[in-house]
C-alpha cells in the first residue's frame, strides 16, 4: 500500500466499545480509507475513533489524533501522531483543516456538531469543496430534513445544484467514493 497524501478525517461517538456493531463498522471503515491508499485523523480518543484509528493502523495507514486539553485525556494507543490543541473548538477547526475529505458515523451531539461545521464550511465556501460522506443511514433524516430548507429558495448558499454530503451504505463504498472524488479533484487541478 502507498500512502497518496491525502488524509480523511472521520468523526463519531466515543462510546461504542470492541464488540458493539459500531465499533465493527469504524474499524472497517479504517481498514478501507487504509487499503485506499488514505491517512486517517480523528478525535484521537474512543469508540469510533479508537476502532477508525485501529483499522487504520493495523493496516498500515498513518494515523493522526487531534485531542484536547478541555478533555484531560491521551489519544487512543492505535494512533501515531497526536496533535494536542488547547480548546475543544480549536480542536475541532484542527481536525476540519487537516482533513482532505470527511466521514461523518453514527454520533451524538459533538459529531453532530462537527457534520454540521464541516457541512456549513463547505456551503458557504469558508473552505475549498472536500467529499464528505455520511456512513450508513443514521444522519440522512437530519441531512434530508435540512436540505428541504435549501432546496427551491434560490439562495446562492444551497446545494440544489450539487449535495455537499454524499451517503454511503458501507465503510467500502465510503472509501470507494473519497477515492474517486479525491482523484476527479485531482485530475481536474492537472488539467487545468
Amino acid at each position: 500500500m502507498t500512502d497518496n497524501g491525502k488524509i480523511i478525517t472521520v468523526f463519531g461517538s466515543s462510546r461504542p466499545t470492541e464488540g458493539h456493531a459500531d465499533y465493527a463498522e469504524a474499524f472497517e471503515l479504517g481498514r478501507a480509507l487504509a487499503e485506499a491508499g488514505f491517512a486517517v485523523c480523528t478525535g484521537g480518543y474512543g469508540g469510533v475513533m479508537e476502532a477508525v484509528s485501529r483499522g487504520a493502523n493495523e493496516s498500515g495507514a498513518r494515523v493522526v489524533a487531534v485531542t484536547s486539553s478541555f478533555f484531560k485525556s491521551r489519544a487512543n494507543r492505535w494512533a501515531n501522531e497526536e496533535t494536542r490543541m488547547d480548546t475543544w473548538q480549536d480542536r475541532l477547526f484542527e481536525l476540519v483543516r487537516i482533513g482532505d475529505g470527511f466521514v461523518a458515523c453514527k454520533g451524538g451531539t459533538g459529531t453532530l456538531v462537527e457534520l454540521a461545521v464541516v457541512w456549513e464550511m463547505l456551503n458557504k465556501r469558508a473552505m475549498e469543496i472536500r467529499p464528505f460522506v455520511i456512513l450508513g443511514e443514521f444522519w440522512e433524516p437530519i441531512v434530508n430534513r435540512v436540505r428541504e430548507v435549501e432546496q427551491g429558495l434560490g439562495s446562492r448558499w444551497s446545494e440544489s445544484s450539487d449535495p455537499l454530503v454524499h451517503q454511503a451504505p458501507t465503510p467500502v463504498a465510503a472509501a470507494e467514493f473519497l477515492a474517486e472524488k479525491l482523484m476527479a479533484a485531482r485530475r481536474h487541478r492537472e488539467g487545468a
